[in-house]
């Protein structure tokens, strides 16, 4: 961290948002730090640089907040939705979104912070469970908390009786 820090103090145009030479994903530092579950210093040091661009897509279509709704990274969550820049629906090249990748991989903790910091929460399309349903993916891919958490929160958010 350190080091990262005095790299950016010393070098006043360092491109924060490049992609590391020879990456085939294209990530940036802000993507490998999501993706690492880097939430401790590196992650609010890097959403403090004037020049990043908190939503930058890679090859995939995977935005660093992405990554970490992808590995089930809290903390990294946390951090993100913090930051009103992050757009928090962004889906990859498939149409997957980051909730439904939550969803899907039993990730309780990231959707209750999720609801918590009432960032907007696209739940998809009902019955699209390869893709956007994040109610369907968590009911197919693993019956949990997941799917009463979200469907009490679907309730809530439509005035409807599940």
């Amino acid at each position: 961290m350190k080091e990262l820090a005095e790299l950016m103090r010393q070098n006043p145009g360092f491109k924060v948002n490049m992609a590391l030479k020879g990456d085939q994903y294209r990530w940036t530092l802000l993507h490998l730090a999501c993706f690492g579950g880097h939430r401790s210093a590196v992650i609010p040091f890097l959403l403090a640089h004037p020049a990043i661009n908190v939503n930058l897509k890679d090859g995939e279509g995977w935005t660093p907040f992405y990554c970490a709704c992808y590995n089930g990274y809290t903390s990294c969550v946390r951090e993100m939705l913090k930051d009103s820049r992050v757009k928090v629906n962004e889906p990859d090249m498939k149409g997957r979104t980051p909730l439904y990748l939550a969803a899907r991989y039993d990730s309780l903790d990231i959707i209750k912070w999720w609801i918590a910091s009432g960032r907007e929460m696209d739940l998809g399309t009902p019955g699209d469970v390869n893709k956007s349903d994040a109610i369907g993916a968590a009911r197919v891919f693993g019956p949990s908390e997941v799917v009463t958490l979200l469907k009490r929160f679907k309730s809530v958010l439509f005035g409807l009786d599940m």
